[in-house]
């Protein structure tokens, strides 16, 4: 069983690490995560069955978003956890249903073990709220239930977008530059025995059999009904929005 530790993650993370010798080599230390045996090929992303002219600019900030992006969300289609297919619009209230869509990178990421596992010790908060949590990574729905099972995290808050439809749609970021070299990934040191303890039973299995979607970025977003009221773009691979302040948002939304 591939599994790699808390060290060689952050180790991953390091821009320093990804520099080769002239010899063409990879150095003894650079983390066994990174020999894919398999061919990579990082083709350009694949459209969505989105109308092209309703995908949104990537923004940081609700207010750039186009007013409808709810209902446009409402209509992609991902899949639960056990594989069912589902539209957004059916995993909360529409009409006044609080809920935090947080969208992971990859289910192999070690980073977004760290995020699930802080979803979900901060579910109860949010339930006590009335806020509904849902967790989408990138993967197929078998790759989710790796996450879960040996995490753990609860199957009925997490569900899979192997297609990225989502994160089209919401405009994230995606690329190596964004995935291995942006300044912001230093955040993950700050919360080094959080990852720790989220990866004891991190397997490299969960990852995605698309190499390409390892170059996803994900989001934090918080809707009311359709209206999105909080959006926070991650600038790199283990740059989580606060749950602090996530939670903070959803309690200053005005009840109807």
């Amino acid at each position: 069983m591939a599994v790699i530790s808390c060290a060689q993650a952050l180790q991953f993370l390091q821009p320093r690490n990804l520099s080769f010798p002239p010899s063409g080599r990879l150095p003894s230390q650079f983390p066994r995560v990174c020999h894919v045996k398999t061919r990579v090929s990082f083709k350009s992303r694949k459209t969505t069955d989105i109308t092209p002219n309703l995908l949104v600019r990537a923004s940081s900030s609700s207010s750039d978003f186009t007013s409808t992006i709810g209902e446009i969300l409402g209509e992609v289609s991902i899949f639960t956890a056990s594989g069912e297919p589902v539209l957004f619009k059916d995993l909360w209230d529409q009409e006044e249903g609080m809920a935090v869509v947080a969208l992971l990178r990859h289910f192999g990421c070690p980073c977004c073990w760290d995020l699930a596992s802080a979803l979900k010790e901060s579910k109860e908060r949010f339930d006590s709220a009335g806020v509904k949590l849902i967790a989408v990574g990138v993967g197929t729905p078998d790759k989710a239930r790796i996450l879960a099972e040996r995490l753990p995290f609860p199957l009925d808050c997490l569900y899979a977008d192997p297609d990225r439809k989502a994160y089209d749609v919401l405009g994230l970021y995606y690329g190596f530059g964004r995935t291995f070299f942006n300044p912001a990934s230093a955040k993950v040191l700050l919360r080094f025995e959080a990852l720790q303890k989220a990866v004891k039973n991190y397997t490299i299995k969960a990852t995605p059999d698309d190499k390409s979607s390892v170059l996803q970025q994900g989001g934090m977003f918080v809707f009311k009904g359709k209206q999105l009221v909080y959006a926070r773009k991650d600038e790199g691979t283990g740059d989580h929005a606060p749950l602090d302040d996530v939670f903070d948002v959803c309690c200053k939304v005005p009840v109807a």
